[in-house]
């Protein structure tokens, strides 16, 4: 180590082969996982370069080491058991459905409208939306594609087709028919 700290990168290699041993038994001591481990022992090797100027040569050198990789091992479990703290294992994900639905209904909707209902509906629509719904959804072209074809912005698209759902979505739900007569709920 004093070779090391002196500038030797041939001695400093030869002493970073030479304790990977003892920092790998070190570690294992404590954490069994194998792949945690070793980022344990990376970690270490790590503090071992950013520190090297700390060690006194006159000192012993496995026991200024065996600190370091003690101290960084218990580090690495103290953050596992942070982190594993947060965690909840389970055998099966729930749904986040109720039923096989899927979130937008309205867009299977427009797939599996009939011609005249859909025709009828896009017509409704301002001339913007109605061209984001045909390049978008109709011929199932790309934002990149749609935005060449139409000269409208890649934004305004996805806006004028966010907008479109949302008016076709008024347009093609069932009409409710309110009772003869004035008010509801009098």
């Amino acid at each position: 180590m004093a070779l090391a700290q002196d500038g030797d990168v041939v001695a400093y290699q030869s002493l970073l082969a030479a304790v990977l041993p003892l920092l790998r038994a070190i570690v294992g001591k404590r954490i069994n996982d194998p792949d945690k481990g070793e980022d344990v022992v990376q970690d270490i090797l790590l503090s071992l370069h950013r520190n090297r100027h700390t060690y006194d040569p006159k000192l012993p050198f496995r026991p200024w080491i065996s600190t370091i990789a003690e101290r960084r091992t218990m580090d690495a479990l103290r953050k596992m058991y942070r982190q594993g703290a947060h965690e909840v294992l389970v055998d099966e994900y729930p749904e986040t459905f109720l039923s096989d639905e899927t979130n937008t209904p309205l867009e299977d909707d427009l797939v599996f409208a009939s011609g005249d209902a859909l025709s009828r509906a896009l017509k409704t629509l301002p001339a913007g939306q109605q061209t984001a719904v045909e390049l978008l959804k109709l011929r199932e072209m790309s934002l990149k594609q749609a935005s060449e074809v139409s000269g409208m912005s890649v934004a305004a698209l996805k806006v004028a087709m966010h907008r479109a759902l949302k008016n076709l979505r008024v347009e093609m739900a069932p009409k409710v028919e309110r009772p003869k007569g004035g008010a509801v709920g009098k």
